[in-house]
């Protein structure tokens, strides 16, 4: 078994031993991708709508307010993984409700950083 891996041994009908690994590191990088797909909209909208905030994302002037969008979203997206990861290293998720919820949390950052939607938001 891989290190890391934790698995719990359990016995089935017919006395056979099952090996059942932990689903918690999975779910933790499924939310995770989820969360930081969602921070990216957020972000990127929060950054349009919000000069001040957009002179905060703006690390390098090139690229104006999307070097620090993107940057901040990483962020967000890695310490949300490592955070998740630690806490679920050895649980087990259910991972039906974790997909549901990461896919909700992409297609909302999808939206957040679709330029009509967030012109819709924002009133434009």
């Amino acid at each position: 078994m891989a290190a890391g891996v934790s698995a719990a041994r359990r016995t089935d009908a017919e006395g056979e031993q099952a090996v059942r690994v932990a689903t918690g590191p999975a779910a933790a990088t499924i939310l995770a991708a989820g969360i930081g797909v969602f921070a990216l909209g957020l972000c990127a909208i929060l950054g349009d709508a919000i000069s001040p905030l957009a002179r905060v994302f703006t690390w390098w002037r090139p690229t104006g307010p999307l070097s620090g969008v993107t940057g901040y979203a990483v962020a967000i997206w890695l310490l949300s993984w490592w955070v998740l990861r630690r806490r679920w290293s050895s649980r087990q998720i259910e991972l039906r409700t974790i997909n549901i919820v990461a896919a909700a949390l992409f297609v909302l950052g999808l939206l957040l950083s679709f330029p009509p939607f967030m012109d819709l938001l924002q009133g434009k």
